[in-house]
C-alpha cells in the first residue's frame, strides 16, 4: 500500500490520486509513558536518561481498537509523533531498540486497517526541560546547562515545576509562545542551526554543536529508518516539527523580536534571557489578552534569587563576547547585531540554515529509502502576510510541504469566532460568516500556491480547534444535550470546508488516547483531541469516546481514478459533490468515502459520466468506461 508523489499528487500503485485525511498520534506521545511523563506530574526531570516511550501513543493490544476507530472515521493517515528523546534519550549514539521493536509492531498494525503513517520528528520548545518535548535531555548538559537550575534561573518555564492545581493561573495556557524567548530554548536552537556561525568557542566532543546535535538527531532517525525500510505503508518522514530559529536574524537588545504583538507571558529579549540565566536579576514584561489585543500589563522581577544555570565556565555567549558587565557590574550589550550578520552579510534563516538541514535530513533518509517522501516545514504566518519564505531546495525530489495553520482567532479566545475575526494577511479584522470562511479559503490557498512554487505537493501538517472551548462546557452536556459539539462541529466544518475547496490534504491536530477532561492531551493543557476517555460510556460502539464527530467525519474522495476538479459538502443539507476528469488507463476504481453519521437515513446518488456502486463499509465505488468529466452527487435522505 505504498504511496509515490507525481506532481502536486500522492498516487497509489494503480495511478489513482490519493486525497490523505489524517490526524496527529497523539498529544500525549511527546512525553514517556514511563515514568509517566504527564506534564501536571511533578520531575526534576533527572531521570531523563533512563525513560522510555514503549505503549506512546498506546498499548499494542489497544491497536485495533483504536485504528478500527479512525478508519470508521474515514482517516487513512497518522502523523506519528516520536519526539528524538524516544530513540535516543539514554545517551549519544546510544539508541532504545525496545522502542524502535515496539514502532515496527504499531506500524504492522496501522497497516493491517489501511492507514498510511509517516514519522514526525516532533519537538515544541527544543525539550521537556524547556517546558517542550522533542530532545533528550543530554543535549542540554552537552553543551554547558545544569538542567537542574534552569527552572529556578528563569530559563525555562514548566508545567512540572510551576503548576499549582490549586492555583491554576500559575501556569497560564500558551507558555510556549513565551518558552521559545528564554535562554534554555532560545540556545538550543541557535547551537542547532548556527553554532559555527554564532558560537564557534562552543564543541562537543571536538565537534561544532551545530555538527554534533544535527548529526544525532538524523542519525537517530536515520536509525529509525533503517529499521522500518520495509514496512509498506510508512508515507515518510517529517523531517522537524515547527523549526524555530532562536536568535538568528534577531537584534540582542530585542528591538526587532518578531511575533511580539502574539506572544503571551513573559516577553524575554535575549539580554534579558542571557542575563537572568547566568544569575542576574532583571525585569521583564508581562503580556495578556486585553479587549483589544495582546498588551504589555506588569513588568516583574526575574531571578531575584540570583542562580545560575550554566555549569562552570560554560556560559555560551558570555565566552562569546555577546555580553558582559558594565562599571558597575551590571550586564551590558557589547554585540547588538551578533546574530544578525556573517561576514558582513545579514543571515536569513531559512536559506542559510533550515534549508541545508533539510537537505542532510533528507539525503540521510534516502540514503535507507530512496523513495520515502520528506515532509517539512516553515512558519505559516509569514507566508499569509504576502512575505516568501527564502528554502533552497531545488533539486530534491519527494519532498512536501507540510506547513500548520489554525484559526487564531478560536485557538488564542478559546471560543467560537463566528461573526467576527481577523485576517493577518489584510491586518483588518473580518466580519460575518461567509467573510470568515472565505479568509480561511484564500489563506490555504495561498499556502498550497507557496509549495507549488517551490515545485512540490502541499499537505497540511496540523489543523484542529481545542475542545475545551467555553470553559470546557461541552464536557458537562454531551450526555443529554446532542448539540453539546455544536461549536466545534461549526468550526472544523469552516476548516474542512477551506481544506475540500483546495481539495488539500491534512492532518487534523489530533487524537490522544488516554486524553482525559482534567489534563486534556497531558502536555501543558492543550486539549485538541477528538477522543477521550471521559466521553467514552459504550466501548462497543466505534464513535463512542468521540468528540464533534460530525464536524471532521465527512464525505470525501480517497482515491481517484484521475484528476480531481473539485470537492464540497454542504453540512446542512448533507449534499456532497465530486467532480474530476477520468483517466482511463488507471484500471481501477474511484473510491469515496460516505459515513454514515451525516447519512443516517441513507442516501441517494447522481452520477454523470460514470457509474457509482456501494463498496464496504461507507465506502462507494465510481467507474467511468470513457475519458472526460465525471461528476458525482450524494444526497442525504430524510
Amino acid at each position: 500500500m505504498s504511496l509515490h508523489i507525481k506532481g502536486s499528487w500522492f498516487v497509489d500503485e494503480a495511478g489513482r490520486a490519493v486525497m490523505l485525511r489524517g490526524v496527529g498520534l497523539g498529544g500525549s506521545s511527546k512525553v514517556p509513558a514511563t515514568p509517566d511523563g504527564s506534564t501536571h506530574i511533578k520531575t526534576d526531570f533527572l531521570d531523563h536518561r533512563t525513560v522510555s516511550f514503549v505503549n506512546r501513543p498506546f498499548p499494542l493490544e489497544q491497536a485495533d481498537e483504536h485504528f478500527g476507530r479512525l478508519q470508521h472515521w474515514g482517516f487513512n493517515c497518522v502523523r506519528l509523533v516520536v519526539p528524538w528523546e524516544a530513540l535516543e534519550h539514554a545517551g549519544p549514539g546510544e539508541y532504545d531498540d525496545e522502542f524502535i521493536d515496539y514502532m515496527s509492531k504499531f506500524l504492522a498494525c496501522s497497516a493491517s486497517h489501511d492507514i498510511y503513517t509517516f514519522i514526525d520528528a516532533h519537538q515544541d520548545v527544543w525539550c521537556r526541560m524547556c517546558a517542550g518535548d522533542g530532545a533528550p535531555g543530554w543535549t542540554l548538559e552537552q553543551v554547558g546547562f545544569d538542567i537542574s537550575k534552569l527552572e529556578a534561573a528563569e530559563a525555562a518555564w514548566t508545567m512540572q515545576g510551576r503548576f499549582d492545581p490549586a492555583d491554576p493561573k500559575t501556569f497560564p495556557p500558551s507558555t510556549w509562545s513565551h518558552n521559545q524567548l528564554r535562554l534554555a530554548a532560545a540556545t538550543m536552537w541557535t547551537l542547532f542551526f548556527a553554532s559555527r556561525d554564532f558560537a564557534p568557542s562552543c564543541s562537543i566532543d571536538g565537534a561544532p554543536a551545530q555538527d554534533y546535535l544535527q548529526d544525532h538527531l538524523v542519525g537517530a532517525f536515520t536509525h529509525l529508518a533503517a529499521a522500518l525500510k520495509d514496512v509498506p505503508n510508512i508515507l515518510g518522514y517529517d523531517a522537524l516539527n515547527e523549526p524555530n530559529p532562536g536568535w538568528i536574524g534577531r537584534l540582542v537588545d530585542g528591538s526587532n523580536t518578531p511575533g511580539l504583538n502574539e506572544t503571551l507571558g513573559y516577553t524575554f529579549m535575549p539580554i534579558d534571557a542571557m542575563a537572568t540565566g547566568a544569575g542576574f536579576t532583571r525585569k521583564v514584561g508581562y503580556r495578556e489578552i486585553k479587549k483589544f489585543g495582546v498588551k504589555e500589563t506588569r513588568k516583574d522581577d526575574m531571578n531575584a534569587a540570583g542562580v545560575t544555570c550554566w555549569q562552570e565556565g560554560k556560559d555560551v555567549w558570555r565566552n562569546e563576547g555577546v555580553w558582559g558587565l558594565d562599571d558597575e557590574g551590571q550586564p551590558t550589550i557589547l554585540k547588538n547585531e551578533h546574530f544578525m550578520a556573517v561576514n558582513d552579510q545579514p543571515v536569513e534563516f531559512y536559506h542559510d540554515y533550515l534549508s541545508p538541514f533539510i537537505r542532510k535530513f533528507t539525503a540521510a533518509i534516502h540514503e535507507e529509502n530512496s523513495g520515502t517522501p520528506i515532509f517539512f516545514e516553515g512558519q505559516g504566518e509569514p507566508v499569509l502576510r504576502g512575505e516568501t519564505l527564502k528554502f533552497d531546495i531545488g533539486g530534491l525530489d519527494n519532498v512536501v510541504w507540510s506547513p500548520h495553520w489554525y484559526d487564531v482567532a478560536t485557538v488564542g479566545m478559546k471560543r467560537g469566532m463566528f461573526t467576527a475575526s481577523f485576517n493577518i494577511r489584510t491586518n483588518r479584522p473580518v466580519l460575518g460568516e461567509g467573510n470568515i470562511t472565505s479568509m480561511f479559503v484564500e489563506q490555504l490557498g495561498a499556502l498550497k500556491e507557496f509549495g507549488t512554487s517551490l515545485g512540490c505537493p502541499t499537505m497540511l501538517g496540523e489543523v484542529g480547534v481545542p475542545y475545551d472551548l467555553d470553559n470546557k462546557d461541552a464536557y458537562t452536556k454531551w450526555k443529554e444535550d446532542p448539540d453539546a459539539w455544536h461549536v466545534h462541529v461549526k468550526a472544523l466544518g469552516f476548516y474542512y470546508d477551506a481544506l475540500d475547496a483546495n481539495l488539500m490534504s491534512s492532518v487534523q491536530w489530533n487524537y490522544t488516547p488516554d486524553n482525559d477532561n482534567q489534563w486534556g492531551d497531558r502536555w501543558n493543557l492543550e486539549d485538541f483531541s477528538i477522543f477521550s476517555r471521559d466521553q467514552q460510556d459504550d466501548p462497543s460502539n466505534p464513535d463512542n469516546g468521540g468528540r464533534a464527530i460530525a464536524g471532521f467525519c465527512r464525505p470525501r474522495c480517497v482515491r481517484c481514478a484521475g484528476v480531481p476538479s473539485s470537492q464540497a459538502f454542504d453540512t446542512d443539507k448533507g449534499t456532497f459533490t465530486f467532480q474530476f476528469e477520468v483517466d482511463t488507463n488507471i484500471d481501477a476504481p474511484t473510491i469515496l468515502y460516505v459515513p454514515a453519521i451525516q447519512y443516517p437515513n441513507g442516501y441517494s446518488v447522481s452520477a454523470k459520466g460514470c457509474s457509482a456502486t456501494p463498496s464496504g463499509d461507507q465506502l462507494l465505488e465510481v467507474t467511468a468506461a470513457a475519458s472526460g468529466p465525471c461528476a458525482i452527487t450524494i444526497t442525504r435522505e430524510k
